[in-house]
């Protein structure tokens, strides 16, 4: 890489691979198990489609991912990349002890905290059957507002227009307060309480006892 620390030392080389601006973010996005381009950019949605192909083509080169081509092209975490995984979930404890957490929700993004949503929400306390819910923001754009999780036999899919189905549960808060159950800094029942947070049935499916645990997934330092 150009402009690298000129040092030998095995810190400053690591830095040259690792340090680069997004870098950490895309391999976060691997270590969750994504590994095609489009679903990469939806876990870093303000990165430019140039700038993350340039990352992952230094990736490549450094050894940290090898690209699969196929019907599409597939990303794949070397032995290498999944040495990574402490590091990166070391940052992510780091971050939970240390940075403020309401730093946190002034970087509001519903694409990102769905998406995020999608990939780790505990479908354990739904039912088996197909269940969808209906997430709404109010305060957002038509294009932003709606969002809804399709949970089906243990699978979690995320549409950002109707997907036609009949909606089980939909439910409404603000951005801000969605961000900060899911983040861990707020409680379903306290927000619900506080009138910051609706849940309403659609139907009489068992989807609206079990949606308040499914958004306990994994503690925040443990999400990759």
């Amino acid at each position: 890489m150009l402009g690298g620390y000129g040092q030998f030392c095995p810190v400053s080389m690591a830095s040259e691979i690792l340090c680069s601006r997004w870098t950490t973010l895309v391999i976060r996005e691997l270590l969750s198990g994504t590994t095609r381009f489009n679903d990469l950019r939806r876990g870093v949605p303000r990165m430019s489609p140039a700038l993350l192909s340039k990352r992952l083509k230094e990736l490549e080169k450094a050894g940290v991912i090898e690209k699969k081509n196929g019907g599409a092209a597939e990303y794949r975490l070397t032995a290498a990349g999944e040495d990574l995984r402490g590091i990166i979930m070391g940052l992510g404890f780091w971050g939970t002890r240390w940075v403020e957490s309401q730093l946190s929700l002034r970087n509001l993004d519903p694409s990102l905290l769905m998406w995020d949503m999608r990939r780790n929400l505990n479908p354990e306390p739904l039912p088996p059957r197909r269940c969808t819910i209906q997430f709404q923001y109010p305060e957002l754009s038509a294009k932003q507002k709606n969002w809804w999780l399709v949970v089906d036999g243990g699978e979690v899919d995320l549409c950002n227009f109707d997907p036609g189905f009949d909606i089980d549960l939909m439910v409404r808060s603000s951005l801000r307060s969605m961000t900060a159950i899911w983040m861990g800094l707020a409680k379903v029942r306290a927000e619900v309480e506080a009138g910051a947070l609706a849940a309403i049935p659609r139907s009489r499916a068992p989807c609206s006892n079990g949606w308040a645990s499914a958004l306990s997934p994994v503690p925040r330092g443990h999400r990759a």
